[in-house]
């Protein structure tokens, strides 16, 4: 049913719970990079997925990625939500773009 990885916090209908990427702060050749030279990083890993959405003949649509998978997100959206002085992001499942298999 759900699938989180703690407790604290549960996605509803078809929300997933990510946390992103930390950006690099130093180039390969070792120089370091300002705060605003740095880009958005659009990959997260998913920590918490909700059950699903009501399609319109009344069936559960499961969501289409797991706890643990790497996916790509949209550069903008997202809901940032702080638990455990982490910030996590929120998603619908349909705005997550892809998931990376490996």
């Amino acid at each position: 049913m759900y699938k989180s990885a703690f407790r604290k916090f549960l996605p509803l209908f078809d929300r997933v719970l990510v946390e992103r990427f930390t950006a690099e702060t130093v180039t390969k050749g070792g120089i370091m990079l300002p705060e605003k030279s740095q880009g958005k990083v659009l990959q997260a890993t998913v920590v918490a997925v909700g059950p699903g959405s009501v399609n319109p003949k009344g069936n559960l649509q499961p969501v289409s990625v797991t706890v643990g998978e790497k996916v790509l997100l949209p550069e903008y959206g997202g809901t940032k939500v702080s638990l455990d002085d982490k910030d996590y992001f929120l998603f619908r499942d349909g705005d997550i773009l892809g998931k990376y298999v490996e």
